[in-house]
């Protein structure tokens, strides 16, 4: 690919935008990022709190634990961390930094200071609007479509910034609205990624690379070292071995592990998820050691994982009833075919046969059960290339897969945003229920 290209540049941009440090599972932490805006313009601490979030931010904020916040989980409390100790110009590290004080100080917030939520539906999937009121003054705060896009701050009934959502253009390739301000996630294929990834100049890539190597495999091996959630990762490697194949496995989901019960470390982030991000690169990490391969070879492994978990996730959307995980999943699988060679023919095969296999996960939240739905698609990224490599694939016509990978990638898409609306409702509607 041409390095002065629109394309290659797009290509570049995609990756600074989508691989960002993040602390904490990313709906929760979304939430405080925009009540310490919501602080910020209030200009003092609430006496009122109002907290209007769509459905699918009820489902992936209300099971997972807030990290430095001395445990606590829900909606709430993200906001109550945000409010008191976040520095909103960290963005999604807005709480990376809290001191015993300040987890102090949120507890004495929540229990002295009301605070009402309520589910909302204004279109949008990702939806949040933090209202804060302090004697005659007023502050709010709305982020939409994505977890760092504010589009709407008011204070005292002034509106300091509106950005229509309507006025954001059509996603070349995809049903449905592009996120405003990113690029265009349309111009990815699986030819132009493995093209972008043999060619590009690794000094476009290597700072996000080396972070999401640095933060992610740190997780990773705390998840196995301590006590987290169902400990998906260290029971694998208990009951199952420790060749790279399942090593691959394990670590990844005792990244989640550790992530989802609050571990206060941060992660590289894909597609606007830690689990995600863990998920495509600690498994290529991982077999990129036991291979011994150069660290050249590594990044360009981890472009190409990362550029398609991100091509997958384009046509079914940030937050959806179909698990993220399985994106990465197989995307990893992707990675780890071309550390070892694999070619477009095998790569292709191996995200198809993957993804025929896993595609029916569901998505009912963050929460510990994310670490085993990650090692299920990790293993069926890994079996998808060996089915390849000895000559068996899933053909045109099995289920959801169809002739060419761009047009199951298509097949997904449409059945993770459209078939599984009404799924998601259903599920939403069952955690409320036995919350």
């Amino acid at each position: 690919m041409d390095r002065t290209s629109r394309m290659y540049q797009a290509y570049v941009q995609i990756l600074k935008e989508e691989l960002i440090p993040a602390m904490g599972c990313t709906e929760p932490i979304a939430i405080a990022y925009a009540a310490a805006k919501a602080r910020e313009v209030l200009g003092r601490l609430p006496e009122r709190v109002y907290i209007g979030v769509s459905n699918n931010i009820i489902k992936n904020v209300k099971s997972v634990i807030v990290p430095n916040t001395g445990g606590m989980k829900g909606i709430e409390a993200a906001a109550a961390a945000g409010i008191v100790a976040g520095r909103a110009d960290r963005a999604l590290e807005v709480i990376a930094e809290v001191s015993e004080e300040q987890k102090a100080g949120m507890r004495r917030f929540l229990a002295e200071v009301p605070a009402h939520v309520e589910a909302v539906d204004n279109g949008q999937i990702f939806d949040i609007l933090i209202r804060l009121t302090a004697g005659d003054g007023s502050a709010a705060v709305r982020i939409a479509q994505y977890h760092t896009n504010i589009v709407r701050i008011e204070k005292d009934g002034q509106v300091l910034l509106d950005r229509p959502l309507e006025d954001a253009p059509s996603a070349c390739g995809h049903e449905g609205p592009a996120e405003a301000g990113l690029t265009d996630h349309g111009l990815l294929t699986i030819a132009d990624i493995l093209d972008f990834a043999g060619s590009c100049d690794l000094a476009d890539i290597r700072p996000v690379l080396d972070t999401q190597i640095q933060y992610n495999t740190l997780i990773s091996e705390e998840g196995l070292l301590g006590d987290y959630g169902a400990n998906i990762g260290s029971t694998m490697l208990k009951f199952y071995g420790d060749d790279v194949r399942n090593r691959a496995i394990a670590k990844a989901a005792a990244g989640s592990d550790a992530r989802m019960s609050g571990c206060e470390l941060p992660v590289v982030i894909n597609s606007g998820s830690g689990n995600q991000g863990i998920t495509v690169s600690v498994p290529v990490i991982e077999y990129a050691k036991a291979l011994a391969v150069p660290k050249e070879r590594l990044y360009r492994a981890l472009a190409v994982s990362n550029l398609i978990a991100i091509h997958e996730k384009s046509g079914i959307g940030r937050l959806s009833a179909y698990c993220g995980a399985v994106s990465a999943g197989c995307a990893a699988g992707c990675g780890i075919a071309y550390l070892q060679g694999a070619d477009y023919e095998a790569i292709a095969h191996t995200l198809v046969n993957s993804l025929a296999i896993v595609s029916g996960i569901i998505c009912d939240g963050a929460k510990p059960s994310c670490a085993a739905k990650i090692a299920s698609s990790v293993e069926a990224g890994i079996l998808g290339y060996h089915m390849y490599l000895n000559g068996q694939q899933f053909r045109a016509g099995d289920g959801i897969v169809t002739k060419g990978v761009e047009n199951t990638i298509r097949n997904v898409g449409q059945l993770g945003r459209e078939g599984m609306r009404e799924t998601d409702k259903e599920i939403v509607k069952i955690m409320l229920r036995d919350q």
